[in-house]
Parts: structure tokens; sequence; C-alpha cells
């Protein structure tokens, strides 16, 4: 595809003059990127085979702070470096930079023989492995929503993110006259991102002031992942050079709806068959599918963390604005947290609607891929569907209504520990627990509005 990269024709790019930049990025914890900017004459001529970061970038906070009591790296170790590896197949120009490309790398440990287990993509990579084992490649797409205002992000801090101003003055879902007045900054990203070679399908307003939705062709798990990181950077960076913020917050105001993350799966076979499809099924799903799901929600709570990530994810969780509260399934029905589309075709397929728009999408994609490999490997059968409003079922499975709830769940889940690693649950339930913790002793707007004057 267009955008897409190698090391030869990048070589020829910089001779020609037409780029002068490498970024060598990685995925954090929070699903930021984190890297380099290498001359593009240094990384042709041999600095594409490997450098280094320190490995403090996998126990900080969204502060950068370096929090204490991690296993994998402290200050009692050194905090020493780990080894970024290119992942070439990744490396592509970014239009929406002059002179630049990029390139995804993998962490490996010091000695670059191994990759380090608690990263991100590794997490997933090898989740899709063990798809891959059992004759699957997993498919995937994020549908990713967020905000767009008409202040910039330095003009926003200055001021104490006061004074919010949403790009649109009413509800924009689908309404292409508002959502042209945001042509300069979606276009832009559309058009960028293709030239990254990475295939948008569309933009379009969501259901609330000033929030837009970006979807991209369905692909492998990994090859989503990276897109959907890319995506958040390239509507970042596009947004600031046109004077304008987004965010991709799961609950910005209180009054006002959440942003998702939802994530479409299915699985292909070896031929390229969909694994899901069955067309004898009254709804065509087929014996797979139907274990998958089963494994979704059989596992839906213990892996709420990698969806809903930070204390303010739980916000999002309200009824009546399109988040789901319930882990339940159904066909073709927004209220619930896994919902089936495509029904009797062969691009049939679950859409998991619990994540928000601030997940990692390394993390989520690999616990739902683990929880769904589960459902296959034991057979799970698959519960009975549930339909009408799901936010007035009772008695039924609840998506966790805290990061609290959520982290103590994924800590103590014997599956969860045993499919991604006691490692990995450890270290992500730690970042987890000093987010409550920091959030638990801050001083907070609503508290000084609640009790300045009353208490």
């Amino acid at each position: 595809m267009a955008g897409l990269l190698t090391l030869e024709t990048l070589g020829e790019a910089v001779e020609a003059g037409q780029i002068d930049t490498v970024l060598m990025a990685t995925v954090d914890m929070q699903g930021r990127l984190m890297g380099k900017r290498f001359h593009a004459a240094h990384f042709v001529n041999g600095g594409w085979r490997e450098t280094h970061c320190c490995n403090y970038l996998l126990t900080v906070d969204m502060e950068m702070y370096t929090v204490p009591g991690y296993a994998s790296a402290s200050w009692e170790q050194g905090y020493g470096d780990y080894t970024l590896k290119p992942d070439m197949a990744t490396l592509r120009r970014l239009p929406w930079l002059p002179g630049t490309a990029l390139v995804l790398c993998d962490i490996f440990d010091h000695h670059g023989d191994h990759e380090v287990p608690i990263a991100p993509r590794s997490i997933l990579k090898r989740q899709m492995a063990r798809a891959q084992a059992m004759g699957f490649t997993p498919m995937m797409a994020t549908e990713l929503e967020f905000f767009v205002f008409q202040n910039g992000y330095d003009a926003l801090r200055d001021h104490g993110l006061r004074d919010l101003k949403p790009i649109a003055g009413y509800n924009e879902d689908y309404h292409l006259f508002q959502t042209t007045k945001e042509e300069p900054l979606m276009r832009a990203l559309r058009n960028g991102l293709y030239g990254a070679g990475i295939a948008v399908e569309n933009t379009k307003g969501e259901a609330e002031i000033g929030q837009a939705e970006i979807n991209l062709r369905y692909t492998d798990a990994l090859a989503m992942a990276d897109a959907h990181v890319l995506v958040k950077q390239a509507a970042k960076e596009i947004a600031h050079d046109l004077g304008l913020s987004v965010t991709f917050m799961a609950k910005y105001a209180t009054d006002r709806a959440g942003s998702s993350s939802h994530v479409h799966q299915s699985l292909a076979r070896e031929d390229g068959a969909p694994a899901f499809h069955d067309p004898a099924d009254p709804h065509g799903m087929s014996p797979v599918m139907k274990h998958y799901l089963a494994g979704q929600l059989a596992h839906a709570r213990e892996v709420t963390l990698f969806l809903a990530p930070y204390i303010n994810s739980y916000k999002r969780f309200t009824t009546g604005l399109f988040a789901p509260t319930k882990a339940v399934w159904s066909r073709d029905n927004r209220t619930a947290g896994f919902r089936i589309c495509g029904e009797g075709s062969s691009a049939v397929r679950v859409e998991c609607r619990i994540g928000g728009a601030d997940l990692n999408p390394c993390l989520a994609l690999a616990a739902l891929l683990a929880a769904g490999l589960d459902g296959i490997e034991n057979a799970m059968e698959l519960e009975p569907e549930l339909r009408g409003d799901m936010y007035r079922a009772e008695t039924v499975r609840e998506v966790p209504k805290t990061l609290r709830e959520a982290a103590d769940l994924a800590a103590g889940s014997d599956w969860l520990r045993a499919a991604l690693g006691a490692d990995v649950v450890d270290h992500y339930v730690h970042a987890a627990r000093w987010e409550i913790a920091e959030n638990d002793r801050a001083v907070t707007d609503w508290d000084l509005q609640r009790g300045f004057e009353r208490a």
C-alpha cells in the first residue's frame, strides 16, 4: 500500500531529499508512542538495526512519574536499558510531518535476546501466535471516537483546561453539514493516514456535540493495534498544527456522552475462509464463533481492566448514553456489551462495546483474544441471547463499576494469569492500583465546589 516503505525505498527517498527524519517508536503502557528521532541518513546506514531506551518507560504513569513497586525496573535495579528492534514491516511515511518516516519497534531486554514479556506489543503477539497455532488468524477493527475542540492544546494548558469549546454546537451524529466545518482536520487526518499506509474507510460525526469517529479497514489484530496507535498520534499532531485539540478521554464532561473504542473481532482460517460463519446456522454463527463469544462472556469482568484502564474510564458507563453496563450478548443491539454484527453473512463478527477510547489497543485486543481462544479450547457453551433494553436487565453479568473492582477481578483471576502471564497481570494491576491511590489523595474541583463554603 502507498506510504509503506522498505529499507531500500527509504534509502532512495533519503537520497532524493524527500525524507530526512525517521522516528523509531514503541508503544508504552498507556498506548502512546515513545522513541527517538533519527537523522534518516544514519538510520539507513545501520541505525535501523536497533536503538536503546531506559527501561523506566514501562513503569511510568501518565505524568511520566517513576512509579515504585514494579518488579521489572526500579531505582534499586538502577533503571537500565531496553533494546528497541524495528519491525521493518511497519516502516512508513508520515505525510502530516514534513520529511518524516516512522517504524514501530518491539522491546527486548538489554542484550537484545528476548522480547520483554510486559511490553504491550509483545503481549498481543503472544496471543496471536497462540491463535495461529490453533489454525486461526485473528481479524479485528477498532472504532475510535474522540472530541474536537476549537481551543489549541497550549492555550488550554495555559488556562487550566477551562472554557473548552467543542467544534460543534449540537449533536452531529451522521451530520454532513456540521462535519463539513471540521473538514480541515478530518480530511487531513484521512488523507494523512492513508498516505501512511493505513486503510481509512471513513470519518463521521458521532452522537454528541463536537464528537467524531474514524473507521479503518478490517485487518489482522497486530496491524490494527499499530494503526490504532498511529490514528491517535496523527489526530493530535494534525489538530495541534491547526490550532485545535482533540481528546480520547473516555469521559471528558459529566453531561456529555463518552468516547468508545468498540472492537470488532473474528477469526480467519489458514485458507482465509471466515471461521465464524456457518450458513446453516439461523444467525450464520459457527460453533467456533459461539465458543469464542462464550469465552469472552465468561471472562468479560476479568479483562475489563484492559478495556477500561483508568479511573475516568468507568465514568463512561452511563445508562442511556450507548456505553454498555451489562456484559451480555445480543444481535444488533447497542445496549449490550457484546453485539453480533453481520448476522447471516460471511462478515458475521463479535463487537465488544465495553472499551473506551482511552484503552491501549495492544492490551485490549490481547485480552479479548485470550478470552475468546479459551472459549474455543474448552468448547464453552454460549449462554442464551438477551434481547431488549439491557440497561434495564436485572440479575445479569455487569461491567465492573470502578477501576478498583476491575483491578481486583484481574488480580484474582487464575485464568488471566495463565493466559497472559502472572508477571503481566501483576504489572498492569500495579499500574491500576497506583492510579487509584493517586486519585484517592487528589483534591478535585468536585471537592471544592461541594464543600468549600458548605462543609
